[in-house]
Parts: C-alpha cells; sequence; structure tokens
C-alpha cells in the first residue's frame, strides 16, 4: 500500500492523491461543476500524472457533481472555443476509459448533459440518494452523442436511453439504481464512506488483471466510438445555429427555448 499524501488545488479541480487512491473533485461550484476546456485538460494532465495509482474517484465540490459543459461557451458561440470544448470531451472520456485502474463516479448530486455522461463514462459509479441524473442536450440545442445516445443504451436499453436523451427528464438515483444505470445509491452522509469501502476492496486486486480486465470490459466503448466521432462531427458543424444559439441562452436566461421549426424557414401568414 502507498501511504503518500498529496493534494493539488488547480483553477477547476481539486486533485488528492491519498495512497494508492487517486480522488479528483470538480471544483467550480459557482456554475454546478459544469466543465470548460481547462476542467477537462486539468483531468487529463492529473490522470497522466497517475499511471501509478489503483483506483481513481470523480466527485464534485458543493450540491453538484456536473452540470455538463459550460453553456456559456454555446451562447457566446465562439466557434473554436466551443469546438475545444467538444473535442475535449471526448479526450476526457478516452482517458477515463484507457486509464490502467478502475475509476468511481462519486454522484454527490446533480449529474446532468455532459455531467451524467461523465457518469456513464467512469467505470463504476455510486451516488448519494439525493442525486439526480439526467441528459439535457435536445433541450439546450446540443444532443448527447459521446454517451447519451450510445453507451447508455448497454445499460437501461436502447428504448430507456432514447427516452433519456430525447425527453431531457431527470431521474433520481434510485431510479438510476433500478435501470442498472449506477452500482449503488446510499445516504447522502455515507456517500464517500461507502466509494473508500469500494476502493479498499479494490486495492487488494490485482492491479495488473484489473487493467486487463477493465480494457477487456471496454470493448462496447471502442465498438461505439466511431459512432461519437461521426455525431461530434455533426456536432461541429452546427456550432451557431439558431437551435445551439437559443437553447444556450434559455438556458442562460433561465427561460423556455422558442427552437425555430425544423424546416428552418418561416411561413408569411
Amino acid at each position: 500500500m502507498n501511504n503518500c499524501h498529496k493534494e493539488e488545488e488547480m483553477e477547476d479541480i481539486l486533485a488528492e492523491r491519498k495512497g494508492d487512491v487517486l480522488w479528483i473533485t470538480l471544483n467550480r461550484p459557482e456554475r454546478l461543476n459544469s466543465y470548460g476546456r481547462q476542467t477537462v485538460d486539468e483531468i487529463i494532465v492529473t490522470l497522466r500524472e497517475n499511471m501509478d495509482a489503483r483506483v481513481g474517484v470523480i466527485t464534485g465540490s458543493g450540491r453538484a457533481f456536473c452540470a455538463g459543459g459550460y453553456l456559456g461557451n454555446l451562447a457566446e458561440a465562439d466557434f473554436w472555443n466551443v469546438r475545444s470544448m467538444f473535442v475535449g470531451s471526448l479526450e476526457l472520456f478516452d482517458a477515463i476509459r484507457n486509464a490502467p485502474f478502475p475509476i468511481i463516479a462519486a454522484v454527490n448530486g446533480g449529474a446532468f448533459g455532459g455531467g451524467n455522461e461523465l457518469v456513464v463514462m467512469c467505470d463504476l459509479a455510486i451516488a448519494a440518494e439525493s442525486a439526480q441524473l439526467g441528459q439535457t442536450g435536445v433541450k439546450v440545442g446540443s444532443a448527447p452523442v459521446l454517451g447519451g445516445t450510445n453507451l447508455l443504451a448497454m445499460t437501461v436499453g436502447e428504448k430507456r436511453a432514447k427516452e433519456v436523451s430525447f425527453l431531457c427528464r431527470k431521474y433520481s438515483a434510485q431510479e438510476a439504481f433500478e435501470l442498472g444505470w449506477i452500482n449503488k445509491v446510499v445516504p447522502d452522509e455515507q456517500l464517500y464512506e461507502e466509494v473508500e469501502q469500494w476502493c479498499d476492496e479494490l486495492t487488494q486486486m490485482s492491479a495488473r488483471y484489473l487493467e486487463v480486465a477493465k480494457s477487456s470490459s471496454n470493448v462496447m466503448y471502442h465498438q461505439m466510438r466511431d459512432n461519437m466521432v461521426n455525431s461530434l462531427g455533426a456536432l461541429i458543424q452546427a456550432i451557431g445555429s439558431p437551435d445551439m444559439l437559443e437553447g444556450a441562452n434559455a438556458f442562460m436566461e433561465k427561460r423556455k427555448p422558442q427552437f425555430p421549426p425544423r424546416s428552418g424557414l418561416t411561413t408569411n401568414d
């Protein structure tokens, strides 16, 4: 057992090494831990610098786990900024899936949009009973193509995954557990104790063969990755579209979006 303890505070995350366990805390509570390119880069670098860890944990500070990609980026519609965030999301999920150790999502609060896809991409997920999960994409001028429309279906089924992606409803942690979306639900005050117990169990296993087991169990992720890349390309081409701008601005202004008709044309009355 590695008994070292090291903590590092970056701009968007807190990274803490507790022996063989790497804890990453999303640390932008003022925006519900929604992430931008800076957040993504900090997580990727932290994972890369801790390849000798035996378990990883990702959680959030404050009342949210992660509200997904920062929608202020979409509302500003700077093409290269938004593109960087979209591409960065896939790079982050690749880093999580390719890390040589299991990564647990400790879902302490709301996990929506890209935040829910972050839960899906982690190897295991334990949630506080007050947590809620769901997708938001088509309601805010985007689409959950990096997990919500594809990999989530492997656990909850195709029809339910489409419900999650199309209707943008909120699901309780208990509902998510019953659907196979997450591994366990515990009272809020017991979340981190439970996660630590799982970490203790995992650190007793062979690190070498846990890496093999994780790599092998990523089979569906790798099969679906081409779909993610192609769909991400479609999202990038739609940056600055009327739907994206209206969805993001409506969210930031806390109002219902008024999306244009499907044809993109207005009728003359």
